[in-house]
């Protein structure tokens, strides 16, 4: 380990594990815990014991399953960041899937792993995102961003003028900073409204769009944004 990560066997990086596995979490926990700069300082097998508990422990790494049984681990990594802003989070799935890895980099993940990684490279990366780098590839970031945009695009931009066109003020608001990756938590303090207030706007949103996830919804925020006339505000949809 380098030494400019500030990290040490006296000032261990403190992680937090989120797996609805016992066995996965032992045997990460186990294999983390070996490495004398740094310490699990807890565990969640749901994502309401995460959001209730993480905080409380001040982690510095977030490891979180993409698949949960109340949830997921990205709506957790969003939430958990929104509180922790300085937490640095690692995806850890079983599946190989684009989207579930846009949905990771709107929520501000670090980092995405499969959970056939090397223990040594998952030392490696939890080691990377500590020291406030990642591990996600730009040029595939960049890759997987416009695939979703040409695909987004595919449906027709008329169909997604009209479907913007039916949103409420209010909606187009909300959907203006889904496309900035914001929390639901951010997004309420920004106007002014309850988080239940916010998940409602959103549910209305999505169905109105014709989109399932939030990431879909950005990519049209975000084309929007892009043909939107010049010295339009930075929120107008």
């Amino acid at each position: 380990m380098s030494d400019d990560t500030g990290f040490s066997a006296q000032k261990p990086i403190r992680v937090f594990l989120v797996d609805d596995h016992e066995v996965v979490r032992r045997g990460v926990q186990d294999l983390l815990d070996a490495e004398p700069d740094i310490e699990v300082v807890g565990d969640a097998g749901t994502a309401d014991h995460a959001l209730a508990r993480g905080p409380a422990l001040r982690p510095d790494v977030a490891i979180l399953d993409v698949r949960l049984p109340d949830g997921d681990g990205i709506t957790v990594c969003r939430e958990l960041r929104s509180r922790m802003p300085e937490l640095a989070c690692l995806m850890l799935t079983s599946f190989d899937d684009d989207e579930a890895l846009l949905d990771a980099i709107m929520a501000g993940a670090s980092g995405y792993v499969l959970k056939e990684i090397k223990g040594s490279d998952l030392v490696t990366a939890v080691r990377t995102l500590a020291s406030g780098r990642s591990t996600l590839d730009p040029s595939t970031t960049a890759r997987l961003m416009n695939s979703l945009r040409e695909e987004e695009s595919g449906t027709g931009s008329e169909e997604d003028d009209d479907a913007l066109a039916g949103l409420s003020p209010r909606e187009k608001d909300v959907l203006a900073l889904i496309g900035e990756g914001l929390t639901n938590s951010q997004i309420g303090k920004r106007l002014y409204l309850s988080e239940k207030t916010v998940k409602n706007h959103i549910s209305r949103l999505l169905a109105k769009l014709g989109v399932e996830r939030r990431i879909q919804a950005a990519v049209i925020a975000a084309h929007a944004t892009d043909t939107s006339a010049p010295g339009a505000g930075r929120h107008r949809i």
